[in-house]
């Protein structure tokens, strides 16, 4: 009886979404949106519930897509994503309001935002415990979705595409390793942006990217030479040379701690330059995500030390420098907005990062070739890189070396491609084409592209779902 009972709950629930998750009424907008939207929890192993906001398609979400964002970190959160990128809503600078996005990624596909690992916003443990590696990230995110399509079956047979960015290069791979496995999900191509594919081409490119750029001059770019170089070949990744580790060093203070903006060369500083260490209304405040430091030895020793001072007794909050969160902190951690999104009282305060989460995360992939070679094997999914092309975080470079080394046969050689806008057709950036993979730049954008360049992220996004020339 209790299998027959179950088996008919289910079937009357087989073509109709959660409503207890539905958002009908969203703080903030003047006009409440025409596509049905849903805020609530994803349950996996072990007591881990995961927060999701789910946007249906403007365009005709029976049929549209279902695309998953994760935002990287690792301990960031994906309504980022949602609510400074590509979301249909963008916050505004007063913490309150929020507004339709013309260009959100929404127009054209059903888009669910996970805040993935457990820490991270809304996301949390029954035990509290947040200590977390990237393979029980990737199962969790793997019965997320699963779960995601128990409790939305209308959605099952729908394309599924896999997309993130920043440590998003790490999580969307390993993802897709899994789901690749599993035939009940119809899984179509993955995209990520300014990824995290692997440490070694990342750190040594960042070095050319930064003297290129003029950043390095050419006392300090000697010493590079000189003692990180031999034979033509440079290692700037975990050269043993103490004069070479000196020079990295100094690259490190320049690129991070100088006060340019990581993420976008070309950009300001919002809030200004402040200490990469502070403490400010007794809080003990990080300003970094600890995932693309230059030189692995030395970044070790540098965790370890931030791990240290992240133990003592002081609150410890995470931010990413040169961003300004205050306003999505405002708005998410707002009660109205709290239980608009049904968010458990179990759930810590909103904030961009997870310190715990960052600082105690097990970083087991150094690179994802073997990810990316197993999904080209299949000969069935469109892939793209892509990357803003002033962002020092995970620079265009190295992610362009990291899908040549993918040895992949090249069907459309390096070209610009175009978008249009007020002014006409503009030149979006350059990309190269190979068997069921490109790589795109996005010209003049830094490491949040739809945030930079929302019109062309939009056109990009649009030819890779719809499986259009670049």
């Amino acid at each position: 009886m209790q299998v027959l009972l179950y088996f008919l709950l289910s079937l009357l629930g087989a073509d109709a979404a959660p409503a207890e998750d539905e958002i009908t009424f969203l703080p903030g907008l003047q006009k409440q949106p025409s596509f049905r939207q849903f805020s609530g929890y994803l349950s996996v192993a072990d007591g881990k519930h995961l927060h999701y906001w789910f946007v249906e398609s403007q365009n005709n979400s029976s049929s549209d897509p279902v695309v998953l964002w994760l935002n990287g970190g690792p301990g960031c959160s994906s309504l980022d994503g949602l609510l400074t990128e590509h979301g249909p809503f963008l916050i505004q600078d007063d913490g309150v309001t929020v507004q339709y996005n013309p260009y959100s990624w929404n127009k054209i596909a059903n888009m669910l935002y996970l805040e993935s690992p457990v820490g991270v916003g809304f996301s949390y443990s029954d035990d509290q415990k947040y200590a977390t590696n990237d393979t029980e990230v990737s199962m969790n995110n793997y019965l997320a979705l699963k779960e995601f399509f128990r409790l939305f079956p209308e959605f099952s047979s729908n394309e599924l595409f896999l997309t993130g960015e920043s440590y998003g290069g790490i999580y969307i791979p390993t993802l897709a390793e899994r789901v690749m496995e599993d035939a009940s999900l119809n899984l179509q191509g993955v995209a990520v942006g300014n990824g995290m594919s692997s440490y070694e081409l990342n750190d040594n490119s960042l070095v050319y990217f930064a003297y290129y750029h003029g950043l390095l001059g050419t006392r300090l770019w000697t010493q590079l030479q000189t003692f990180c170089c031999s034979e033509g070949k440079c290692n700037f990744y975990d050269n043993l040379n103490q004069n070479c580790s000196d020079g990295l060093a100094e690259v490190q203070a320049i690129v991070y701690s100088s006060g340019l903006n990581m993420y976008n060369l070309y950009a300001s500083c919002p809030g200004g330059v402040r200490q990469s260490v502070s403490v400010e209304h007794g809080q003990l405040v990080i300003r970094d995500l600890g995932n693309t430091f230059i030189n692995h030895l030395w970044t070790q020793l540098r965790n370890q030390k931030l791990q240290a001072v992240a133990a003592l007794s002081t609150p410890v909050r995470l931010d990413p420098p040169c961003t300004n969160s205050t306003p999505s902190s405002l708005y998410l951690n707002n009660p109205y907005v709290k239980k608009a999104l049904h968010i458990s009282p179990k759930a810590l305060d909103w904030a961009i990062c997870s310190a715990e989460v960052n600082l105690n995360y097990g970083r087991l992939y150094m690179d994802v070739r073997k990810q990316y070679l197993k999904l080209l094997s299949a000969l069935k999914y469109r892939i793209l890189v892509y990357n803003g092309d002033v962002d020092m975080a995970c620079n265009f470079l190295g992610d362009e070396w990291f899908v040549e080394s993918l040895q992949q046969q090249a069907e459309v050689q390096r070209r610009t491609w175009l978008y249009e806008d007020v002014d006409g057709h503009q030149v979006g950036g350059f990309v190269k084409e190979f068997n069921n993979i490109a790589f795109l730049t996005v010209k003049g954008s830094g490491h949040m592209v739809p945030s930079d360049k929302p019109i062309a992220a939009f056109a990009m996004f649009t030819r890779f779902i719809k499986r259009q020339p670049y």
